[in-house]
């Protein structure tokens, strides 16, 4: 029997516990900043990061998609999933009118 891992490959794991919170925010908009369509971060946090979620709403909008996966006294863990481009985004990488930073 195969065991399929493309979903698994498309989630990346950031444990926020080890990051000084001062420069907490800055890394996870950095690591999504990296991600692309299709991929998943999956945020792991000592509580529930509400006004990181609030930010990242208004950086992001609808390019985020934001799934509660656990809840807890002492761990958050949350998958926040970059969603795929516009139709209209597409058709631009399709007919070869990308800005040649993607690949």
């Amino acid at each position: 029997m195969s065991v399929d891992t493309s979903l698994e490959a498309s989630i990346h794991s950031f444990d926020a516990r080890g990051v000084a919170r001062r420069f907490r925010h800055a890394a996870i908009f950095g690591a999504l900043d990296a991600l692309h369509p299709g991929e998943t971060m999956r945020f792991f946090n000592d509580h529930n990061p509400l006004p990181l979620i609030a930010q990242l709403r208004d950086r992001f909008g609808d390019k985020l998609a934001i799934e509660y996966r656990q809840t807890g006294h002492d761990l958050t863990v949350i998958d926040i999933s970059v969603v795929d481009p516009s139709p209209k985004a597409r058709n631009k990488h399709a007919d070869g009118g990308c800005c040649g930073s993607c690949g």
